[in-house]
């Protein structure tokens, strides 16, 4: 049991730091689009902003897994 506890602790510390990378990632993103705007260049900031896309797309992905898992693992146990 001290086992179960300690695992959930270190993987609550693991996804809040993942939290923390991921948001420190977006406002990057939107830093740079607010810059590339600002200096009107068009194609980098379509591309920055299809980055910035796929990003968020592969998080919520990898989100949906994650619970999906969960889910199957409530489920067995």
């Amino acid at each position: 049991m001290g086992q179960a506890i300690k695992k959930k602790t270190i993987s609550g510390k693991n996804d809040e730091r993942d939290l923390l990378l991921i948001g420190k990632i977006y406002k990057s993103f939107e830093a740079l689009e607010e810059t590339l705007g600002k200096l009107q260049l068009e194609e980098p900031l379509f591309i920055t902003y299809m980055a910035k896309k796929s990003f968020a797309d592969s998080v919520f992905s990898q989100i949906k897994h994650n619970n999906e898992k969960a889910q199957m693992q409530r489920f067995i146990n």
